[in-house]
């Protein structure tokens, strides 16, 4: 796919995977009002959201795995199916209970775009490419998460309602369904894999156990009561399980080997905190705004535009600087340090808090978010091996989830416990008495002085929850802090499996010699690489490489990248016929015989002429010569030496167009027939002039400042203009040699035909307002010879 195919197909994507990410958090400002509307409780409060994130998290390796089995397209576009099926039917809900299990169907829609898009990504582009990418990508997640209550504000403020937050993002779904339908276009590609579907059940069941234990305990059952303890070992022993299972099976869901390096281990620490961060602080903060301070869902939203804003403006900035630097822990520490900040500042914060001080608390926030959230992912993707990019990724990625997932819970019941304490405090210091329900699904139903009470407890409450979430981002300050900073890697993902693969193969061969590797010990399966050269030596790119079976099928087909390089991973070892073809240089064959490991071979392709000469005219040294062919691909190039002389060796025999160029210089283009043996061919740049003058007054004979001076050639066209300086002199430089029309005006015009030469100097004299001077010809020499002679 070209870079305009890419874009167009990332577009579709994009779209899908901003209003998928952008259900996860658009409910936080209208969940006071849909609450309200269902009478729901707090804990179904948190539900709503939680429901979302957890069906994301736990289908994401799921989606991940299918697309090694089925159409990445049909995928996506499942996916999509799927999201937009979840957010129809949450907008009909009549109940909180349908609600809940109709967002969970949209977080299996969130899940799956959130892992294929980076799959295709990754299918469609090189690794080398790949960055160019995944900036669009990050700042879709960023703004789609934390715009979210913004949107959603707007929403529940205007006569759509809040049902309109589930279908809102339904139509652009449907675009990037159309988009993605007539954009996307990629081969079927299957590999035998078995998916760990026992492995992704126990985790599932394991979080999922844990989350109704915190959720529940405290309210439903006291947290030492045997319920509290029985859910909580329930949970444990399945997350083990899993662990158990994880390790044994083929491809697990979650590798564990991978937490063997230091740097995978300390960002999935770290990343916890962040998605606590991006959730539960989107989701917490709208309640703040809107039932602690008493603001609009619209206006709750717009309160968080510091936390966007300085988050935006931070990932895009540390990229920058990182791309450009190569140093990025700094980013890391000072992302975890902010982070901490922000939580802490919001820490200290009540019902009564200046929301000046509350904007510059979310400001501090949003920058650590910023620094720190893609950054991890960048860290550990330098760190592992090229073949375990994509499984590492994904533990990040899964890992943030699911901190998102447990943060929103585990914050949830912390404020719920905290808001009844302080509620109950409060109802008793007014000495109203007992009072069954005085939550927020009844909070219209309450006296005016009931409101008051819950208002202030659900904002002193939410203090105790930043703190919790500050206490957190310490340790991902910390983990940061342990974080080895390793040099940006600068090879591409193929480059950097052959510097891998190179002293594997070598101790791998050694050891088959001598019969001490078994077949399941072979990591690496069966391949033919190599690069594909001309006879200077240098990569020919685009040639065409076939290999063939023993029956003269096909194989595979594909054309060499831009160094020459090739690569065919085989189902099976045997022995293959190599074909290259280049044009018009002679093709090559070979019979290479490939093992259960790849196998290198390079071929160098014969035949072609050189073409050599003299560029004439010109500076000398430093003029380009480029040969293109006829389908407009450069088939060679070489710079000229002091003496103007270039050599160009290995073009096939055939028709091409020189082309010379040198700084200051206008190009030259000519006809070039190569044949057999050597071709020269010499090239003469033109010689260029100067024109200078000065304009004067004819009245007083004195310089004329500012007058516009235009040139023209014989058939009209305005070849140079300019206006003349303090002393009205001008000058025209790089002219070709003819007949021009000089033109002043600023007084009346005076119009003179001008004749100019290389190597002669031409003066004009100009007056105006008077009558004209007779031009002085172009071999009455004086002055200083001009540039060009």
């Amino acid at each position: 796919m070209t870079h305009r195919q890419v874009v167009q197909a990332l577009a579709g994507m994009l779209l899908a995977m901003f209003s998928a990410f952008l259900s996860a958090t658009i409910v936080s400002n209208a969940l006071p009002t849909i609450i309200t509307d269902l009478h729901g409780s707090q804990n179904q409060y948190t539900w709503l959201v939680t429901a979302t994130l957890l069906a994301s998290t736990a289908s994401t390796p799921i989606w991940g795995k299918l697309a090694d089995l089925f159409s990445k397209k049909l995928l996506v576009q499942i996916g999509i199916v799927v999201y937009i099926g979840g957010s129809v039917l949450a907008g009909f809900s009549q109940s909180v209970e349908t609600l809940i299990a109709w967002r969970a169907l949209q977080g299996l829609g969130l899940g799956a775009l959130q892992s294929l898009v980076i799959i295709v990504i990754a299918a469609v582009v090189s690794p080398r490419e790949r960055g160019r990418y995944t900036g669009p990508m990050a700042a879709v997640v960023s703004v789609a998460t934390i715009a979210g209550p913004l949107i959603g504000g707007l929403i529940v403020d205007s006569p759509l309602g809040w049902r309109w937050c589930f279908w809102v993002g339904a139509p652009v779904a449907v675009v990037a369904m159309v988009v993605v339908q007539r954009t996307l276009n990629l081969p079927v590609i299957r590999r035998k894999v078995r998916i760990d579907y026992l492995g992704a059940a126990l985790l599932a069941a394991g979080v999922c156990d844990l989350l109704i234990w915190v959720t529940l305990a405290g309210d439903e059952f006291a947290w030492g009561s045997g319920t509290s303890w029985a859910l909580l070992g329930t949970g444990v022993a399945l997350l083990a399980l899993a662990v158990l299972v994880e390790s044994r099976a083929a491809e697990p869901i979650v590798p564990l080997y991978l937490f063997r390096e230091r740097t995978t281990t300390l960002a999935v620490i770290a990343s916890v905190a962040v998605g606590v961060a991006m959730f539960g602080g989107a989701i917490f903060l709208g309640q703040y705004f809107q039932i602690a301070r008493g603001f609009s869902p619209t206006a709750a939203g717009l309160l968080t535009l510091p936390m966007i804003v300085a988050s935006t403006v931070a990932a895009t900035v540390s990229g920058q600087v990182i791309t450009r630097t190569g140093r990025w822990k700094g980013f890391l520490v000072g992302g975890g340090a902010l982070l901490t900040a922000g939580f802490g500042l919001l820490g200290t914060i009540d019902h009564a808090t200046d929301m000046v001080l509350v904007e510059v608390y979310l400001g501090v926030l949003g920058l650590g978010i910023g620094m720190i959230m893609q950054n991890l992912v960048l860290a550990v993707q330098n760190t592992v091996r090229a073949s375990d990019l994509g499984a590492a990724s994904s533990a990040v990625t899964f890992f943030r989830s699911l901190g998102g997932t447990v943060g929103v819970s585990v914050l949830g019941a912390i404020l719920a416990t905290r808001v009844a304490e302080l509620t109950t405090s409060g109802v008793a210091d007014a000495g109203i008495g007992v009072v069954d329900d005085v939550g927020i699904g009844a909070l219209n139903q309450l006296p005016p002085v009931l409101v008051e009470i819950v208002r202030g407890a659900y904002g002193d409450g939410s203090a105790r929850i930043f703190l919790v979430a500050a206490g957190l981002s310490v340790i991902t300050l910390l983990t940061t802090l342990c974080i080895r900073e390793i040099p940006l890697r600068t090879l591409s993902g193929i480059e950097q499996q052959r510097a891998e693969l190179a002293p594997a193969l070598s101790s791998l061969s050694d050891a088959v010699h001598a019969q001490s590797v078994t077949s399941e010990q072979v990591v690496v399966g069966p391949a033919i690489y190599g690069f594909v050269t001309g006879a200077s030596g240098g990569g020919i790119a685009g040639a065409v490489v076939t290999v063939t079976g023993a029956n003269g099928e096909q194989v595979a087909r594909a054309a060499t990248q831009a160094d020459g390089g090739y690569e065919f991973h085989l189902a099976t070892g045997g022995t293959y016929l190599l074909v290259v073809a280049s044009g018009a240089l002679q093709p090559a064959a070979a019979m290479v015989p490939v093992a259960g490991v790849p196998v290198r071979h390079d071929v160098a392709l014969d035949g072609g002429a050189t073409v050599s000469g003299t560029v004439l005219g010109g500076p000398g040294g430093g003029v380009t010569v480029t040969l293109i062919d006829a389908r407009g691909d450069v088939a060679g190039a070489a710079t000229t030496d002091g003496a103007g002389r270039y050599l160009v060796p290995g073009i096939p025999e055939g028709s091409y167009t020189l082309t010379a160029s040198a700084p200051g210089v206008p190009p030259v283009a000519t006809s070039v027939l190569v044949g057999a043996g050597a071709t020269t061919h010499d090239v003469t740049l033109a010689d260029r002039a100067e024109l200078r003058g000065t304009v004067r007054a004819g009245s007083t004979g004195g310089p004329v400042a500012e007058a516009v001076v235009t040139l023209a050639a014989g058939d009209g066209a305005v070849v140079a203009s300019g206006r003349t300086d303090a002393a009205g002199k001008f000058g025209f430089a790089g002219l070709a040699a003819g007949s021009y029309t000089l033109a002043a005006a600023g007084y009346a015009p005076d119009v003179q035909v001008v004749r100019v030469q290389p190597g002669l100097d031409a003066q004009v004299r100009v007056v105006l307002g008077g009558t004209p001077s007779a031009p002085q010809r172009a071999g009455e020499r004086s002055g200083t010879p001009v540039a060009g002679a």
